[in-house]
Protein backbone atom coordinates (compact mmCIF):
# COMPACT_ATOMS: atom_id res chain seq x y z
CA UNK A 1 0.00 0.00 0.00
CA UNK A 2 1.39 3.34 -1.01
CA UNK A 3 0.57 6.86 0.35
CA UNK A 4 -1.40 8.59 0.17
CA UNK A 5 -4.02 6.42 0.77
CA UNK A 6 -2.32 3.63 1.89
CA UNK A 7 -1.30 3.32 5.43
CA UNK A 8 2.30 4.61 5.53
CA UNK A 9 5.14 3.71 8.33
CA UNK A 10 4.41 7.53 9.71
CA UNK A 11 0.10 6.93 9.74
CA UNK A 12 0.91 4.00 11.81
CA UNK A 13 3.55 4.67 14.18
CA UNK A 14 1.74 6.62 16.64
CA UNK A 15 -0.19 3.64 17.55
CA UNK A 16 2.57 1.81 18.67
CA UNK A 17 2.31 2.84 21.86
CA UNK A 18 -1.20 1.54 22.61
CA UNK A 19 -0.40 -1.85 20.46
CA UNK A 20 -0.09 -3.61 23.68
CA UNK A 21 -2.50 -2.12 26.10
CA UNK A 22 -4.89 -2.76 23.32
CA UNK A 23 -4.94 -6.36 21.77
CA UNK A 24 -8.21 -7.62 22.85
CA UNK A 25 -8.82 -8.86 19.54
CA UNK A 26 -5.49 -9.03 18.25
CA UNK A 27 -4.45 -11.21 21.10
CA UNK A 28 -6.84 -13.58 21.59
CA UNK A 29 -5.77 -17.07 21.54
CA UNK A 30 -5.40 -19.28 18.44
CA UNK A 31 -6.71 -22.99 18.00
CA UNK A 32 -9.36 -23.16 20.49
CA UNK A 33 -11.47 -26.06 21.35
CA UNK A 34 -14.99 -25.43 20.66
CA UNK A 35 -16.62 -24.84 23.87
CA UNK A 36 -20.09 -27.13 23.94
CA UNK A 37 -23.76 -25.43 24.04
CA UNK A 38 -25.61 -26.56 26.61
CA UNK A 39 -28.35 -27.35 24.52
CA UNK A 40 -27.70 -28.67 20.69
CA UNK A 41 -31.63 -27.65 19.86
CA UNK A 42 -32.03 -24.47 17.38
CA UNK A 43 -34.95 -22.35 18.66
CA UNK A 44 -38.11 -22.78 16.30
CA UNK A 45 -38.25 -19.88 13.19
CA UNK A 46 -34.44 -20.09 13.02
CA UNK A 47 -33.40 -19.63 9.60
CA UNK A 48 -31.52 -22.40 7.56
CA UNK A 49 -30.10 -21.58 3.83
CA UNK A 50 -27.60 -21.32 1.32
CA UNK A 51 -25.54 -18.56 -0.18
CA UNK A 52 -24.63 -18.18 -3.79
CA UNK A 53 -23.87 -15.06 -6.15
CA UNK A 54 -24.75 -13.71 -9.33
CA UNK A 55 -21.45 -14.17 -11.41
CA UNK A 56 -20.66 -17.30 -9.84
CA UNK A 57 -23.61 -19.15 -10.89
CA UNK A 58 -25.87 -17.79 -13.76
CA UNK A 59 -23.43 -17.52 -16.97
CA UNK A 60 -25.51 -16.75 -19.75
CA UNK A 61 -23.30 -13.70 -19.37
CA UNK A 62 -24.76 -12.04 -23.08
CA UNK A 63 -28.00 -13.48 -22.47
CA UNK A 64 -31.25 -11.19 -22.36
CA UNK A 65 -29.88 -7.69 -23.14
CA UNK A 66 -26.98 -8.33 -20.13
CA UNK A 67 -24.46 -5.84 -19.78
CA UNK A 68 -20.48 -6.67 -19.42
CA UNK A 69 -19.50 -6.25 -15.80
CA UNK A 70 -15.86 -5.68 -14.44
CA UNK A 71 -15.77 -9.56 -13.50
CA UNK A 72 -16.20 -9.98 -17.30
CA UNK A 73 -13.59 -8.45 -18.54
CA UNK A 74 -10.84 -9.28 -15.52
CA UNK A 75 -11.81 -13.23 -16.11
CA UNK A 76 -10.88 -12.80 -19.91
CA UNK A 77 -7.33 -12.32 -19.40
CA UNK A 78 -6.69 -16.11 -18.33
CA UNK A 79 -3.86 -15.39 -16.78
CA UNK A 80 -5.83 -13.83 -13.94
CA UNK A 81 -7.94 -17.09 -13.16
CA UNK A 82 -5.96 -19.81 -11.61
CA UNK A 83 -7.18 -22.69 -14.08
CA UNK A 84 -7.72 -20.19 -16.84
CA UNK A 85 -11.67 -21.05 -17.00
CA UNK A 86 -14.16 -18.46 -16.80
CA UNK A 87 -17.66 -17.89 -15.66
CA UNK A 88 -19.45 -18.03 -18.89
CA UNK A 89 -21.58 -21.19 -18.33
CA UNK A 90 -20.70 -20.98 -13.90
CA UNK A 91 -23.48 -23.26 -12.98
CA UNK A 92 -25.78 -22.66 -15.77
CA UNK A 93 -28.43 -21.09 -13.11
CA UNK A 94 -30.01 -19.00 -15.39
CA UNK A 95 -31.42 -21.54 -17.03
CA UNK A 96 -31.19 -24.06 -14.80
CA UNK A 97 -32.30 -22.06 -11.48
CA UNK A 98 -35.58 -24.50 -10.94
CA UNK A 99 -33.30 -27.51 -10.64
CA UNK A 100 -31.36 -25.14 -7.75
CA UNK A 101 -34.69 -24.50 -6.41
CA UNK A 102 -35.73 -28.31 -6.05
CA UNK A 103 -32.36 -28.76 -3.80
CA UNK A 104 -33.06 -26.33 -1.79
CA UNK A 105 -36.44 -27.16 -1.36
CA UNK A 106 -35.46 -31.00 -1.26
CA UNK A 107 -33.22 -29.89 1.70
CA UNK A 108 -35.99 -28.65 3.77
CA UNK A 109 -34.24 -24.72 3.75
CA UNK A 110 -36.44 -22.11 4.26
CA UNK A 111 -33.74 -19.26 2.71
CA UNK A 112 -31.79 -18.49 -0.35
CA UNK A 113 -29.55 -15.76 -0.61
CA UNK A 114 -28.34 -15.15 -3.91
CA UNK A 115 -27.42 -11.71 -6.12
CA UNK A 116 -28.64 -9.99 -8.45
CA UNK A 117 -26.35 -9.46 -11.16
CA UNK A 118 -26.17 -4.72 -12.02
CA UNK A 119 -25.62 -5.43 -14.94
CA UNK A 120 -28.17 -7.82 -15.82
CA UNK A 121 -30.87 -4.91 -14.66
CA UNK A 122 -29.48 -1.65 -15.77
CA UNK A 123 -26.71 -2.74 -18.20
CA UNK A 124 -24.84 0.48 -18.56
CA UNK A 125 -25.09 0.76 -14.65
CA UNK A 126 -27.63 3.66 -14.70
CA UNK A 127 -30.63 4.71 -17.12
CA UNK A 128 -32.43 2.26 -18.87
CA UNK A 129 -33.67 -0.81 -17.35
CA UNK A 130 -33.59 -4.53 -18.95
CA UNK A 131 -36.93 -5.56 -17.79
CA UNK A 132 -35.87 -9.00 -19.48
CA UNK A 133 -32.72 -9.38 -16.64
CA UNK A 134 -35.29 -8.17 -14.36
CA UNK A 135 -38.20 -11.31 -15.65
CA UNK A 136 -35.47 -13.99 -14.82
CA UNK A 137 -35.28 -12.88 -10.92
CA UNK A 138 -38.87 -12.67 -11.06
CA UNK A 139 -38.62 -16.15 -11.98
CA UNK A 140 -36.64 -17.50 -9.59
CA UNK A 141 -38.23 -15.36 -6.42
CA UNK A 142 -41.66 -17.02 -7.85
CA UNK A 143 -39.99 -20.56 -7.94
CA UNK A 144 -38.82 -19.69 -4.38
CA UNK A 145 -41.66 -18.37 -3.08
CA UNK A 146 -44.16 -21.19 -4.10
CA UNK A 147 -41.89 -24.15 -2.37
CA UNK A 148 -42.18 -21.74 0.68
CA UNK A 149 -38.53 -20.80 0.94
CA UNK A 150 -37.77 -16.96 1.47
CA UNK A 151 -35.58 -15.04 -1.19
CA UNK A 152 -32.34 -12.55 0.34
CA UNK A 153 -30.87 -11.02 -2.27
CA UNK A 154 -27.71 -9.63 -2.47
CA UNK A 155 -27.67 -5.63 -4.22
CA UNK A 156 -23.94 -5.85 -5.12
CA UNK A 157 -21.97 -9.03 -5.18
CA UNK A 158 -18.66 -7.31 -6.85
CA UNK A 159 -20.08 -7.14 -10.43
CA UNK A 160 -19.60 -3.65 -10.90
CA UNK A 161 -20.91 -2.70 -14.53
CA UNK A 162 -18.39 -2.09 -16.93
CA UNK A 163 -19.90 1.33 -17.76
CA UNK A 164 -19.44 2.36 -14.35
CA UNK A 165 -16.19 1.33 -13.83
CA UNK A 166 -15.00 3.40 -17.12
CA UNK A 167 -16.73 6.29 -14.97
CA UNK A 168 -14.38 6.20 -12.22
CA UNK A 169 -15.82 3.05 -10.45
CA UNK A 170 -15.90 2.82 -6.84
CA UNK A 171 -12.64 5.61 -6.90
CA UNK A 172 -16.01 8.02 -8.24
CA UNK A 173 -18.76 9.73 -5.59
CA UNK A 174 -21.12 9.09 -8.10
CA UNK A 175 -21.11 5.03 -8.13
CA UNK A 176 -22.50 5.57 -4.31
CA UNK A 177 -25.45 7.55 -5.88
CA UNK A 178 -25.74 5.02 -8.86
CA UNK A 179 -25.97 1.77 -6.70
CA UNK A 180 -28.62 4.05 -4.69
CA UNK A 181 -30.52 4.18 -7.83
CA UNK A 182 -30.35 0.50 -8.77
CA UNK A 183 -31.29 -0.48 -5.40
CA UNK A 184 -34.43 1.36 -5.96
CA UNK A 185 -35.26 0.12 -9.06
CA UNK A 186 -34.86 -3.10 -7.80
CA UNK A 187 -37.14 -2.50 -4.81
CA UNK A 188 -39.45 -0.72 -7.17
CA UNK A 189 -39.87 -3.70 -9.87
CA UNK A 190 -39.56 -6.45 -7.50
CA UNK A 191 -40.06 -5.62 -3.69
CA UNK A 192 -43.73 -6.61 -4.09
CA UNK A 193 -42.54 -10.24 -3.72
CA UNK A 194 -38.70 -9.93 -2.56
CA UNK A 195 -38.46 -8.35 1.00
CA UNK A 196 -35.27 -9.33 2.15
CA UNK A 197 -32.26 -6.99 1.24
CA UNK A 198 -28.58 -7.03 1.58
CA UNK A 199 -27.18 -4.05 0.03
CA UNK A 200 -23.39 -4.80 -0.13
CA UNK A 201 -21.20 -8.19 -0.14
CA UNK A 202 -17.85 -8.02 1.93
CA UNK A 203 -16.79 -4.45 0.91
CA UNK A 204 -13.73 -5.46 2.18
CA UNK A 205 -12.75 -8.12 0.01
CA UNK A 206 -13.49 -6.18 -3.02
CA UNK A 207 -11.86 -3.14 -1.57
CA UNK A 208 -8.56 -4.99 -0.84
CA UNK A 209 -8.35 -7.26 -3.28
CA UNK A 210 -9.62 -5.52 -6.23
CA UNK A 211 -8.76 -2.67 -5.88
CA UNK A 212 -5.17 -2.71 -3.59
CA UNK A 213 -3.39 -6.27 -4.57
CA UNK A 214 -5.06 -6.55 -7.74
CA UNK A 215 -5.90 -10.27 -7.47
CA UNK A 216 -9.63 -9.61 -8.07
CA UNK A 217 -11.53 -7.63 -10.72
CA UNK A 218 -10.94 -4.46 -11.51
CA UNK A 219 -7.57 -5.81 -10.85
CA UNK A 220 -6.12 -2.24 -9.45
CA UNK A 221 -3.03 -2.19 -7.10
CA UNK A 222 -3.42 1.14 -5.82
CA UNK A 223 -2.70 1.98 -1.99
CA UNK A 224 -4.16 5.43 -2.87
CA UNK A 225 -7.82 3.81 -3.18
CA UNK A 226 -7.91 2.49 -0.13
CA UNK A 227 -9.71 5.93 0.95
CA UNK A 228 -12.13 6.53 -1.55
CA UNK A 229 -12.86 2.88 -2.12
CA UNK A 230 -13.93 2.55 1.17
CA UNK A 231 -15.87 5.45 1.63
CA UNK A 232 -17.62 5.34 -1.25
CA UNK A 233 -19.07 1.71 -0.47
CA UNK A 234 -20.28 2.73 2.92
CA UNK A 235 -21.52 5.81 1.43
CA UNK A 236 -23.07 4.46 -1.12
CA UNK A 237 -24.78 1.47 1.20
CA UNK A 238 -26.27 4.24 3.09
CA UNK A 239 -27.74 6.19 0.65
CA UNK A 240 -29.00 2.58 -1.40
CA UNK A 241 -31.07 1.65 2.51
CA UNK A 242 -32.28 5.00 2.65
CA UNK A 243 -33.41 4.59 -1.47
CA UNK A 244 -34.94 1.14 -0.82
CA UNK A 245 -37.25 2.45 2.29
CA UNK A 246 -37.96 5.09 -0.08
CA UNK A 247 -39.26 2.83 -2.40
CA UNK A 248 -41.11 0.31 -0.32
CA UNK A 249 -42.34 -0.27 3.46
CA UNK A 250 -42.12 -3.75 4.59
CA UNK A 251 -38.20 -4.35 3.61
CA UNK A 252 -35.79 -6.19 5.75
CA UNK A 253 -32.93 -4.88 5.34
CA UNK A 254 -29.19 -5.57 6.15
CA UNK A 255 -25.79 -5.92 4.75
CA UNK A 256 -22.86 -8.39 4.75
CA UNK A 257 -19.49 -8.22 6.26
CA UNK A 258 -16.58 -10.44 5.61
CA UNK A 259 -15.59 -9.77 9.54
CA UNK A 260 -12.25 -12.28 10.59
CA UNK A 261 -9.84 -11.38 14.03
CA UNK A 262 -6.45 -9.95 13.12
CA UNK A 263 -3.91 -11.72 15.66
CA UNK A 264 -0.36 -11.24 15.30
CA UNK A 265 1.87 -14.11 14.18
CA UNK A 266 3.39 -15.29 17.04
CA UNK A 267 7.31 -15.79 18.61
CA UNK A 268 10.07 -13.66 19.26
CA UNK A 269 8.87 -10.32 17.28
CA UNK A 270 5.29 -10.54 18.46
CA UNK A 271 4.68 -7.17 20.28
CA UNK A 272 6.45 -6.03 16.78
CA UNK A 273 3.52 -7.67 15.03
CA UNK A 274 0.65 -6.28 17.47
CA UNK A 275 0.70 -2.97 15.38
CA UNK A 276 0.58 -4.00 12.04
CA UNK A 277 -2.35 -6.29 12.71
CA UNK A 278 -4.28 -3.34 15.19
CA UNK A 279 -3.88 -1.87 12.10
CA UNK A 280 -5.19 -4.41 9.71
CA UNK A 281 -7.80 -4.70 11.97
CA UNK A 282 -9.27 -1.22 11.09
CA UNK A 283 -8.70 -1.56 7.69
CA UNK A 284 -10.96 -4.71 7.37
CA UNK A 285 -13.05 -4.95 10.05
CA UNK A 286 -13.32 -1.54 11.31
CA UNK A 287 -13.46 0.24 8.30
CA UNK A 288 -17.32 -1.46 7.73
CA UNK A 289 -18.04 -2.10 11.20
CA UNK A 290 -17.51 1.64 12.54
CA UNK A 291 -19.35 3.61 10.14
CA UNK A 292 -22.66 1.67 9.91
CA UNK A 293 -22.99 0.93 13.39
CA UNK A 294 -21.20 3.92 14.87
CA UNK A 295 -21.30 6.74 12.28
CA UNK A 296 -17.18 7.17 12.49
CA UNK A 297 -14.15 5.65 10.92
CA UNK A 298 -11.60 4.00 13.30
CA UNK A 299 -9.09 6.50 13.61
CA UNK A 300 -6.07 5.28 11.79
CA UNK A 301 -8.43 5.20 8.55
CA UNK A 302 -9.82 8.93 8.80
CA UNK A 303 -6.46 11.02 7.35
CA UNK A 304 -7.11 8.30 4.61
CA UNK A 305 -11.34 8.72 4.30
CA UNK A 306 -10.97 12.71 5.04
CA UNK A 307 -10.56 13.85 1.71
CA UNK A 308 -13.56 11.88 0.41
CA UNK A 309 -15.93 12.68 3.25
CA UNK A 310 -18.55 15.99 2.64
CA UNK A 311 -20.62 17.16 4.97
CA UNK A 312 -23.53 14.80 6.25
CA UNK A 313 -21.74 11.68 5.06
CA UNK A 314 -21.19 9.94 8.15
CA UNK A 315 -24.98 10.51 9.17
CA UNK A 316 -25.85 8.70 5.60
CA UNK A 317 -23.24 5.88 6.61
CA UNK A 318 -25.02 5.00 9.96
CA UNK A 319 -27.81 3.62 9.25
CA UNK A 320 -30.40 1.27 11.19
CA UNK A 321 -29.76 -2.20 9.79
CA UNK A 322 -32.28 -4.98 10.17
CA UNK A 323 -30.03 -7.47 10.59
CA UNK A 324 -25.82 -7.82 10.24
CA UNK A 325 -24.95 -10.26 8.05
CA UNK A 326 -21.61 -12.18 8.97
CA UNK A 327 -19.15 -13.94 6.36
CA UNK A 328 -16.74 -15.91 7.96
CA UNK A 329 -14.56 -18.19 7.24
CA UNK A 330 -10.92 -18.10 9.23
CA UNK A 331 -8.78 -15.57 11.57
CA UNK A 332 -5.71 -13.32 9.56
CA UNK A 333 -2.48 -13.59 10.86
CA UNK A 334 -0.65 -10.77 10.59
CA UNK A 335 3.50 -9.85 10.98
CA UNK A 336 5.63 -6.37 11.11
CA UNK A 337 6.89 -6.17 7.09
CA UNK A 338 9.46 -3.71 6.33
CA UNK A 339 9.57 -3.87 3.09
CA UNK A 340 5.72 -2.79 2.71
CA UNK A 341 5.24 0.89 3.81
CA UNK A 342 2.43 -0.18 5.73
CA UNK A 343 4.16 -2.35 7.50
CA UNK A 344 1.44 -4.75 7.43
CA UNK A 345 2.20 -8.21 6.18
CA UNK A 346 0.58 -11.85 5.86
CA UNK A 347 1.91 -14.19 8.20
CA UNK A 348 1.37 -17.49 8.66
CA UNK A 349 -0.82 -19.42 10.67
CA UNK A 350 1.14 -20.86 13.76
CA UNK A 351 2.40 -24.62 13.49
CA UNK A 352 0.57 -27.34 13.64
CA UNK A 353 -3.11 -25.89 13.26
CA UNK A 354 -5.62 -27.21 11.10
CA UNK A 355 -5.88 -25.50 8.19
CA UNK A 356 -7.91 -25.41 4.82
CA UNK A 357 -8.13 -25.71 1.17
CA UNK A 358 -6.45 -22.14 1.16
CA UNK A 359 -3.99 -22.77 4.03
CA UNK A 360 -6.52 -20.94 6.82
CA UNK A 361 -6.62 -22.04 10.12
CA UNK A 362 -9.74 -23.55 10.47
CA UNK A 363 -10.60 -21.61 14.14
CA UNK A 364 -14.73 -21.80 14.76
CA UNK A 365 -13.04 -20.11 18.27
CA UNK A 366 -12.65 -16.83 15.75
CA UNK A 367 -16.07 -16.62 14.69
CA UNK A 368 -17.17 -17.00 18.35
CA UNK A 369 -15.36 -13.83 19.01
CA UNK A 370 -16.16 -11.49 16.17
CA UNK A 371 -19.77 -12.61 17.83
CA UNK A 372 -18.85 -11.64 20.95
CA UNK A 373 -17.71 -8.02 19.28
CA UNK A 374 -20.50 -7.32 17.67
CA UNK A 375 -22.55 -8.10 21.30
CA UNK A 376 -20.26 -6.31 23.53
CA UNK A 377 -18.78 -2.89 21.06
CA UNK A 378 -21.95 -2.91 18.83
CA UNK A 379 -24.75 -2.61 20.44
CA UNK A 380 -25.88 -6.28 19.96
CA UNK A 381 -27.53 -6.32 16.81
CA UNK A 382 -29.64 -8.85 14.96
CA UNK A 383 -27.04 -11.67 12.21
CA UNK A 384 -27.33 -13.95 10.61
CA UNK A 385 -24.22 -15.96 9.40
CA UNK A 386 -24.75 -15.46 5.44
CA UNK A 387 -21.63 -17.39 4.73
CA UNK A 388 -19.83 -20.25 6.16
CA UNK A 389 -18.01 -23.53 4.39
CA UNK A 390 -15.01 -25.09 3.25
CA UNK A 391 -13.72 -26.13 -0.29
CA UNK A 392 -12.07 -29.71 -1.08
CA UNK A 393 -8.65 -29.47 -1.64
CA UNK A 394 -7.90 -27.54 -4.82
CA UNK A 395 -7.64 -28.89 -8.03
CA UNK A 396 -8.43 -28.23 -11.36
CA UNK A 397 -8.97 -31.60 -12.49
CA UNK A 398 -10.18 -33.66 -8.85
CA UNK A 399 -13.79 -34.98 -8.88
CA UNK A 400 -15.58 -33.40 -6.00
CA UNK A 401 -15.69 -35.77 -2.82
CA UNK A 402 -19.26 -37.03 -1.93
CA UNK A 403 -18.77 -37.92 1.55
CA UNK A 404 -17.18 -35.05 2.80
CA UNK A 405 -17.45 -35.84 6.45
CA UNK A 406 -14.31 -32.95 6.65
CA UNK A 407 -17.17 -30.13 4.99
CA UNK A 408 -19.40 -32.20 8.06
CA UNK A 409 -17.21 -31.52 10.85
CA UNK A 410 -16.51 -28.08 9.34
CA UNK A 411 -19.89 -27.26 9.51
CA UNK A 412 -20.43 -28.45 12.96
CA UNK A 413 -17.82 -26.68 15.12
CA UNK A 414 -18.91 -23.59 13.59
CA UNK A 415 -22.02 -24.17 14.37
CA UNK A 416 -21.71 -25.35 18.04
CA UNK A 417 -19.83 -21.86 18.34
CA UNK A 418 -23.20 -20.02 16.73
CA UNK A 419 -25.16 -21.98 19.22
CA UNK A 420 -22.52 -21.04 22.73
CA UNK A 421 -23.01 -17.30 21.33
CA UNK A 422 -25.96 -16.98 21.39
CA UNK A 423 -26.16 -18.73 25.12
CA UNK A 424 -24.44 -15.83 25.45
CA UNK A 425 -26.93 -13.38 24.08
CA UNK A 426 -26.08 -13.42 20.54
CA UNK A 427 -29.00 -12.62 18.40
CA UNK A 428 -28.33 -15.00 15.66
CA UNK A 429 -31.37 -15.73 13.81
CA UNK A 430 -30.15 -17.72 10.93
CA UNK A 431 -27.05 -19.85 9.19
CA UNK A 432 -26.50 -20.00 5.04
CA UNK A 433 -24.07 -22.19 4.30
CA UNK A 434 -21.68 -21.93 1.38
CA UNK A 435 -22.63 -22.63 -1.16
CA UNK A 436 -25.33 -24.90 -2.55
CA UNK A 437 -23.40 -26.33 -5.86
CA UNK A 438 -20.11 -26.34 -6.52
CA UNK A 439 -19.03 -23.50 -8.25
CA UNK A 440 -16.70 -20.90 -10.60
CA UNK A 441 -14.97 -19.67 -7.39
CA UNK A 442 -13.58 -15.89 -8.53
CA UNK A 443 -9.47 -16.18 -9.64
CA UNK A 444 -9.62 -19.71 -8.16
CA UNK A 445 -11.63 -20.80 -11.06
CA UNK A 446 -13.29 -24.10 -10.67
CA UNK A 447 -10.43 -25.26 -8.71
CA UNK A 448 -12.45 -24.51 -5.59
CA UNK A 449 -15.48 -26.34 -4.57
CA UNK A 450 -17.65 -25.41 -2.00
CA UNK A 451 -21.01 -27.08 -2.94
CA UNK A 452 -23.56 -29.56 -0.57
CA UNK A 453 -23.92 -30.60 -4.40
CA UNK A 454 -21.24 -31.86 -6.85
CA UNK A 455 -21.72 -30.25 -10.66
CA UNK A 456 -21.10 -32.42 -13.82
CA UNK A 457 -19.82 -29.58 -15.82
CA UNK A 458 -20.45 -31.08 -19.27
CA UNK A 459 -23.89 -32.27 -18.33
CA UNK A 460 -25.05 -29.61 -15.37
CA UNK A 461 -26.41 -32.80 -13.52
CA UNK A 462 -26.26 -31.56 -9.91
CA UNK A 463 -25.25 -34.52 -7.12
CA UNK A 464 -25.82 -34.27 -3.53
CA UNK A 465 -23.06 -34.42 -1.44
CA UNK A 466 -22.83 -36.38 2.39
CA UNK A 467 -23.47 -32.94 3.74
CA UNK A 468 -25.95 -32.00 2.15
CA UNK A 469 -28.76 -35.19 3.62
CA UNK A 470 -26.47 -33.78 6.43
CA UNK A 471 -27.90 -30.68 6.39
CA UNK A 472 -31.13 -31.03 5.21
CA UNK A 473 -31.44 -33.80 8.94
CA UNK A 474 -30.57 -30.87 10.75
CA UNK A 475 -33.30 -28.58 8.95
CA UNK A 476 -35.77 -31.09 9.49
CA UNK A 477 -35.02 -31.78 13.22
CA UNK A 478 -33.87 -28.48 14.51
CA UNK A 479 -30.86 -30.42 16.05
CA UNK A 480 -27.55 -30.44 15.88
CA UNK A 481 -25.88 -33.69 15.48
CA UNK A 482 -22.68 -34.66 18.00
CA UNK A 483 -19.59 -35.88 16.48
CA UNK A 484 -20.07 -39.90 16.80
CA UNK A 485 -23.43 -39.04 14.32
Amino acid sequence: MEHKGGLTRRALAPLMAGAALSTATACSPTGSPTVQPKSRRFPPGFTWGVATSAFQIEGALDADGRGPSIWDVFSRNPSHIVDRSDASVATDSYRRYADDVELIAGAGLGAYRFSISWPRVLPDGAGAVNEMGLDYYRRLIDALLAKGIEPYATLFHWDLPQALFEKGGWASRDTAKWLADYGAVVAEKLGDRLKNFIILNEAAVHTIAGHVMGIHAPGLKDGKLLGPVTHHQNLGQGLAIRALRAARSGLRIGTTLALMPSRPVGGPLRFWNLLPAEAFDAVWNGAYLDPLLRGTYPWILQSYVEPHVKGGDMTVTRQAVDFLGVNYYSPAYIKLDRSNPSYIGRGDPPKGVEIDAFGREIDPSGLGEMLARLRNHYGNPKVLITENGASDPLSATAPAILSDRFRIDYLRRHLETVKVAMEHGSRVGGYFVWTLVDNWEWDQGFTAKFGLCAMNRASGARTPKASYEWLTMLAKTMLLPTAEI
